[in-house]
């Protein structure tokens, strides 16, 4: 039996239903790696808790009484938060009007409850690293909204240039595909591609997977989605 993480990552779960919170529940403790410290079933209450327990990672509902997801977000996340919780966004909900508000007041990943366990822990444990994972399908439609595929911009182009493997990873991003994903595609470990991922963001300046899609698609090597 695999011994638990000495160092498990704290999360919240902000929802108003309870049936959600404790499906969420099951997913995260059956990790080694990932322990529940709180439940709250409105914004009010989850921002207390976030307070009082300190978790490392917040996933938080759109849709709560007394305080929405989106402020919640805000408060955890945003510039003015006192103590900075990472903030997952999980809701049933992709509508423009909170995916990109809840961006902006800075979450760190944004998934639908349809998203699935795996992407489901792979999204806490990107946003307790301090990376950003974003439903595949959420990722797409912003990109369909925010651009198409168009002649090369110089003025897009990274003040460092991407490798041969990067722009490769970077088109496999802007598909809205998870490291998994990458990994199983490319023959290359999810590991490898993470450290990819990483150099990406570097070198064009941007906080997360939308603005190495975004840049993707801009360039023109975005990789044709099968949906």
């Amino acid at each position: 039996m695999t011994s638990p993480n000495p160092d498990p990552i704290r999360t919240l779960i902000a929802d108003d239903q309870e049936a959600v919170r404790r499906s969420v529940r099951r997913i995260l403790e059956a990790q080694d790696d990932i322990i529940v410290v709180g439940e709250a079933a409105d914004g009010v209450a989850a921002l207390e808790l976030a307070a009082e327990l300190r978790p490392d990672v917040a996933l938080v509902d759109i849709r709560m009484p007394r305080m929405d997801g989106l402020e919640l977000t805000r408060r955890l996340a945003g510039p003015g938060a006192v103590t900075p919780v990472r903030v997952v966004v999980l809701t049933t909900f992709d509508l423009d009007e909170y995916v990109y508000p809840a961006l902006r007041h800075g979450a760190s990943g944004f998934l639908l409850k349809r998203s699935g366990p795996a992407l489901l822990t792979e999204a806490v444990r990107a946003a307790a690293g301090g990376e950003s994972l974003i439903s595949p399908a959420v990722t797409v439609r912003l990109l369909q909204h925010v651009t198409a595929p168009r002649r090369v911009d110089r003025r897009s182009a990274p003040a460092a240039p991407l490798t041969e493997r990067e722009v490769e990873i970077a088109g496999q991003v802007a598909a809205g595909r998870t490291n998994a994903d990458i990994a199983a595609e490319l023959f290359i470990s999810p590991g490898t591609v993470k450290t990819h991922v990483a150099s990406i963001q570097r070198k064009l300046g941007v906080q997360n997977r939308v603005g190495i899609a975004v840049h993707a698609w801009e360039m023109g090597y975005a990789v044709p989605t099968t949906s």
